[in-house]
């Protein structure tokens, strides 16, 4: 959620649903119920004891971390299979056919600027930290490289 929030395309999309009508129209409907009225007095209530709002900070910032591993941790599987199947010739093959294509070369440019794409990045700048996966990594690129 909190990569989401960094997303500027993400916030446009969300900006664009909010200023919409119909949805300003259902929050104005929701927003009148007795349901939602006590739970705003009760969230208000609850923040404006130091020690619950500690707690549910200290809560946050732990499941951010906890998240944040989660995602880091799937790059780098992501970037290990990657790299697995790049020792297969027939792969090799492919991407470097790939890499000879112009809208796949867009593709891939537009993919770098995403922000959710640096979690693969560090998994690379973290693999590349090992001296065995740093050799391995080095090995397949230039065979990739040889492809082209």
């Amino acid at each position: 959620l909190m990569k989401d929030l960094q997303n500027p395309e993400m916030m446009a999309e969300a900006k664009k649903m909010m200023d919409s009508p119909e949805f300003q129209k259902q929050m104005k409907k929701m927003s009148e119920t007795g349901n939602f009225k006590d739970s705003m007095k009760k969230s208000a209530d609850m923040m404006k004891d130091p020690t619950y709002a500690a707690k549910m900070e200290a809560k946050m910032e732990h499941l951010q971390k906890v998240g944040d591993e989660k995602l880091k941790e799937g790059a780098t599987l992501a970037m290990e299979e990657a790299m697995n199947a790049m020792v297969n010739p027939e792969v090799m093959g492919d991407m470097a056919k790939m890499m000879g294509d112009p809208q796949f070369k867009a593709q891939l440019a537009k993919m770098a600027k995403d922000p959710s794409f640096q979690n693969y990045v560090n998994a690379m700048q973290d693999m590349m930290k090992d001296p065995e996966k740093k050799a391995k990594i080095e090995k397949a690129s230039a065979a990739f490289k040889s492809q082209l």
